[in-house]
Parts: structure tokens; C-alpha cells; sequence
């Protein structure tokens, strides 16, 4: 269990590197408009990875330790509850799509099943992030608002217009990534379903 705890733990820390390298300036998206940042990348995608094929716990703890490392490298922080909003709270709801987990391992054989679980997972992280990004663009940036435009809409787009291309995007790579993963390094869950985290 201890030797499965540290695989877990490797994946979190490669993912939370690859992330970074995703998110990289010439693997990104900038868009013109969006100021006060947001990009189009697939930044997401390792988490989603870490979140599905290892549970909540182990998603949540990659997507907030990349919160912070995405901090240090692309800040744009006006206010700490911003920091956290942006940060660490949004990705780490990314890992929310471990809710999906007990789906994916019960449809391992049923591909048709299995996108269906990818999706649902996917969607429920990128829902999350995009609640966190949105609150944050209410509170904090309202100010970047047209007069004519209630602040909440214009938060609103504003997260849409990076965040559902991301969402599109990291669902393209992650039916590609998936499979290829569970060929080279398939997940081994313990005996009787219980979480890994929870056992000692």
C-alpha cells in the first residue's frame, strides 16, 4: 500500500509539472481582450488525469498544488481571496472531476460508457473552476465591466471565452491520453473499493 501511495504521489508531482509546461506562453492561447488573464491551454488536463484514474483526494491535491506553482509563474493577483479564488480554489475544483471515479472504474469495458464518464467528470471539474473564476470576476474586476453590462454577465463571458475552448480542447486530448494511459500504466484500485487514502 505504502509503494502505491508513492505511485500516487509521483503522479500528482508529474502532473503538477506537466501542467505548468502546458501553460507555457508558446503553448497557450492569450487572448487579446482578456486583461486580467485567462488563457486557452490544456493546462487542465493532468489533473483531470490524476482526478479520474485516482479519486477526489489525490485530484484535489494536484489541482490546488498547481494553483499555487501557477501563481508563482503567471500571477495576476489584486487582493489574498482573489489569489485563493484564481489559484488554488479553481484548480483545485479541476480535481472535483474525481467525483467521476467510481463511474469510470465500473465502465472500464464499455468505451461508448467510458466517454460518457470522461465527459461527466470533465464537466464537473471545468464547472467548478469556471464558479470560482466567476465569483473572483465579480467581486474583484468588476470594475473592467461596460457601464451597459451587469457585472456578473460580463463575468460571465468573460470566463466562457477561455474556459469552454479549454474544456473543448483538454476532452479532445483526454480521449487520446486516456486509453494510451490505461495501456502503459493501468490503475490497480484496492480490494473492495475502498480508498486508497483512507487505508493505511
Amino acid at each position: 500500500m505504502r509503494s502505491e501511495r508513492t505511485l500516487v504521489l509521483t503522479e500528482i508531482a508529474l502532473a503538477i509539472a506537466l501542467a505548468a509546461v502546458l501553460n507555457m506562453p508558446f503553448l497557450r492561447v492569450q487572448l487579446p481582450f482578456n486583461l486580467a488573464g485567462g488563457t486557452i491551454s490544456l493546462n487542465m488536463l493532468p489533473i483531470f488525469v490524476v482526478a479520474l484514474r485516482r479519486g477526489l483526494v489525490p485530484g484535489l491535491l494536484a489541482g490546488a498544488l498547481y494553483g499555487g506553482v501557477d501563481a508563482m509563474l503567471n500571477p495576476y493577483i489584486v487582493h489574498p481571496i482573489q489569489f485563493l479564488l484564481d489559484y488554488p480554489v479553481a484548480y483545485g475544483f479541476v480535481g472535483l472531476a474525481g467525483l467521476a471515479t467510481g463511474v469510470w472504474r465500473k465502465v472500464a469495458t464499455d468505451p461508448t460508457k467510458r466517454w460518457g464518464a470522461l465527459f461527466g467528470g470533465l464537466s464537473i471539474g471545468v464547472a467548478a473552476r469556471f464558479a470560482a473564476h466567476w465569483l473572483s470576476g465579480i467581486v474583484f474586476f468588476g470594475s473592467y465591466a461596460p457601464e451597459s453590462q451587469p457585472v456578473w454577465l460580463y463575468s460571465l463571458i468573460y470566463q466562457s471565452t477561455y474556459l469552454l475552448p479549454s474544456f473543448a480542447l483538454t476532452m479532445a486530448a483526454a480521449l487520446v491520453v486516456f486509453p494510451a494511459l490505461e495501456r502503459a500504466v493501468p490503475v490497480r484500485f484496492p480490494k473492495g473499493g475502498g480508498a486508497l487514502w483512507a487505508r493505511s
